[in-house]
């Protein structure tokens, strides 16, 4: 089984393993205790806050260990807009975040904040300007994530993190994707990341805030688990040796999967910028596929990979990375090659997608819409059914139309409102927009060739 799926959680770092089962032996007593056994915990303990700090290139006393990334992040935004809140309620995210900085986000507004999203172009990058326009006398804070979990794509931190030291507004970066790779650039003032995510044990969150930034915590710091926190760190500074020489190797099967995918497979956008990404992620959307499917199949034939489509997701809607980008959200794979990731491998996976992506298109088939022609317009009804099969409806038919004609899409969902569009701008095609329709949402969408 090939495990492609490291974005989401690193497999346990051979390192981790055994500082985990050696500190089991000696940090198993309270550090906060003066007597000996709890003395020897705090050694541990400070031990690894210095590891770890090293790595992130902050001082010790900056940094605090959390249960989770997640509670990283939620403790470093809350502490952050406690402490500025004379300053202002205002603040500042990008529109593709992770889920715990945007529920964070919904919770300020609940409490009578106000929030700026910003958007991303279509490869998932922020516009420094954007941010610099978002700024205002009345901003407590800022949050960037260092690199995209989704698509891979890294951020202008450094550049976002200048303008926001000039106007006077602490930056906090989400470093989850990208610290078991390297030092966050830039002049930012709070860091979370997640030690799973770079090989580390789950459980164990970093939170650092620089001195000078006003921060009240609202809840009491909790008694972690000791031998998973310098588990965590050990594993850290282990990576970080090894990310020279792997980050070169894995950029060069990522890139291999990047140009050949489109090669191998019709109908196909890969996401993400080309260039300025993690050298472990590549992320590609499929045309007339349903993710759900295509990753049961790919998991048959043995690997493990992960999907942004609204169709592998409780709510049935689209990622809202995918959806911020204005990119295709249908038959999303993700693939995340973890540390030490086989190259003969990366070549099987490319010689199985092709089949899979095929298998699963022949099963959803290509069904013969119901249709009405009135005037120069051409009417799929979608009703009731789940992307893709809307914009394989829409695929069928466009050609019915004479140039300058219209389809129109009825659907009921969501998906749609992404996939139509994108499907336009892969195909050459016009999107003229949506209108409400009896039931559902009528998508327009001009022949131009």
């Amino acid at each position: 089984m090939s495990y492609f799926d490291a974005a989401s959680a690193a497999p346990l770092h051979p390192v981790a393993r055994q500082a985990l089962s050696a500190s089991l032996e000696e940090g198993w007593a309270d550090p906060g205790r003066l007597y000996r056994e709890g003395r020897r915990a705090r050694m541990l303990l400070d031990a690894a806050r210095e590891a770890a700090a090293e790595a992130v290139g902050c001082r010790a006393d900056e940094l605090v260990f959390t249960s989770s990334g997640t509670r990283a992040v939620q403790t470093g935004v809350a502490g952050v807009l406690a402490g500025r809140r004379r300053v202002g309620r205002h603040l500042i995210v990008s529109s593709v975040e992770h889920s715990s900085v945007l529920h964070s986000a919904e919770r300020h507004e609940d409490d009578g904040g106000t929030v700026t999203r910003v958007g991303v172009d279509r490869t998932g990058v922020v516009d420094v300007d954007a941010y610099r326009e978002a700024l205002r006398a009345d901003t407590a804070l800022a949050v960037l994530q260092s690199a995209n979990h989704e698509v891979g794509t890294e951020q202008p931190v450094a550049e976002v993190a200048e303008v926001c030291r000039a106007a006077g507004v602490p930056l906090l970066v989400d470093a989850a994707q990208s610290l078991g790779w390297g030092r966050v650039d830039g002049d930012w003032s709070v860091l979370t990341a997640s030690a799973h995510k770079w090989g580390g044990p789950s459980g164990v969150g970093l939170l650092v805030v620089r001195k000078g930034v006003r921060f009240a915590a609202r809840e009491a710091e909790e008694f972690q688990s000791l031998p998973a926190i310098v588990a965590a760190a050990a594993s850290l500074r282990a990576v970080r040796a090894e990310a020279a020489r792997e980050s070169v190797r894995l950029r060069e099967l990522t890139g291999r999967i990047r140009v050949r995918v489109p090669e191998l497979v019709p109908d196909v956008e890969v996401v993400g910028d080309p260039e300025r990404r993690l050298p472990g992620i590549v992320t590609f959307s499929c045309l007339y596929v349903d993710g759900e499917a295509l990753l049961h199949e790919l998991d048959r034939e043995g690997f493990s990979v992960s999907s942004g489509s609204s169709c592998t997701s409780s709510t049935l809607t689209p990622s809202h990375v995918l959806k911020a980008m204005g990119v295709l959200s249908e038959g999303n794979v993700r693939v995340s090659l973890p540390t030490g990731a086989a190259e003969d491998e990366v070549e099987r996976f490319l010689a199985v997608l092709p089949g899979a992506v095929a298998g699963v298109r022949e099963r959803l088939g290509a069904p013969t819409p119901a249709t009405a022609v009135r005037e120069d317009a051409l009417v799929v009804d979608a009703l009731g059914k789940r992307c893709p099969i809307p914009v394989i409806e829409l695929a069928k038919v466009i050609g019915d139309v004479p140039v300058g004609g219209t389809v129109r899409v009825l659907s009921d969902d969501e998906a749609a409102r992404l996939d139509i569009p994108a499907w336009c701008e892969m195909r050459g095609q016009e999107y003229v927009g949506e209108e409400p329709a009896d039931k559902g949402t009528a998508y327009l969408v001009r022949r131009t060739g």
